[in-house]
């Protein structure tokens, strides 16, 4: 048997913290105010609307062959936490409607506003079970298999669902609904990638110089960054020279920018947007900040 380790609790604690937030936003916010979502939870508002069938029962039901097909990619353990996720969501499904807190938060006659909360509340529910390596079951097992076998983005995946349930939906909902909807889903989606990849980002630097080993310096003494060197060459004349390669801060980019049109202002800098650095200097023994002097 398995034996569970700190890792291993985290994950399943916060894949069900991730459960009760998105859960929360369906009962709080979509489903008071007429806003569908998408996937599995968007059929079971349309159950719900319909037939007046609990949505946490509904869930569960329609998981089942979705878990079935998820085994074949995810394995045992993924398939485990799914089942794990999906069984929290369908209890918090049931649990907040019996819970008046969700009573309190009047957004009726604000759809704008009801969409940016629900997008919020539901993007970082579900970045959080993504970010534990776990699902909620529905779309996010078809978004968690496409991550896996072609490294798309789990929240265009789900945008990409919504918009399938959204236009069932049409059917007991108006237009206007249906579009703001569209603004909770987009919102949604942004806000999952930012918590699934890290709401820290980092900015990646390519830099080509024939002054490479003084701008090199100059990184090292006033930004007290490391950096890296590459060995490249050139698509004309084919000749060899070191590319420096190195993460900084968004924040330090103008220090960066600045130093390297000192050294050389012809330099080549190439600037790559970095999701989530981890290391020394960004996720443990922080750099100390330095003012960019020039002497």
């Amino acid at each position: 048997m398995h034996k569970l380790t700190k890792r291993n609790i985290l994950e399943l604690f916060m894949i069900m913290l991730g459960c009760a937030i998105y859960g929360l936003s369906l009962d709080m916010i979509s489903a008071p105010n007429q806003l569908t979502d998408g996937g599995i939870s968007g059929i079971t508002l349309l159950l719900r609307h319909f037939w007046g069938i609990n949505m946490g029962l509904s869930s569960l039901l329609l998981n089942i062959p979705l878990i079935i097909l998820g085994y074949r990619f995810m394995g045992k353990r993924l398939l485990a936490y799914t089942i794990w996720g999906t069984l929290w969501l369908s209890f918090f499904l049931w649990f907040w409607r019996l819970v008046p807190i969700i009573y309190q938060l009047n957004l009726e006659h604000d759809l704008f506003l009801s969409a940016i909360l629900t997008g919020t509340l539901s993007g970082i529910g579900l970045g959080l079970v993504f970010r534990y390596n776990g699902t909620s079951g529905g779309t996010d097992i078809i978004a968690r298999i496409c991550q896996i076998k072609y490294g798309l983005s789990s929240g265009k995946v789900l945008l990409f669902c919504d918009a399938i349930i959204l236009f069932a939906s049409l059917s007991y909902l108006d237009l206007k609904h249906i579009m703001y909807t569209l603004v909770a889903s987009f919102i949604l989606s942004r806000v999952m990638d930012t918590v699934q990849q890290g709401a820290y980002s980092a900015r990646g630097l390519l830099i080509i110089s024939d002054n490479y080993e003084k701008i090199a310096e100059m990184i090292d003494l006033k930004l007290d960054r490391g950096f890296t060197y590459l060995e490249a060459r050139g698509g004309y004349k084919k000749t060899k020279r070191p590319v420096i390669y190195l993460v900084v801060s968004p924040r330090e980019i103008p220090a960066v920018k600045e130093l390297i049109a000192a050294e050389d202002p012809k330099a080549f800098v190439s600037v790559i947007e970095v999701h989530e650095a981890l290391g020394e200097g960004f996720t443990y023994k922080q750099k100390r900040q330095h003012l960019l002097i020039r002497k």
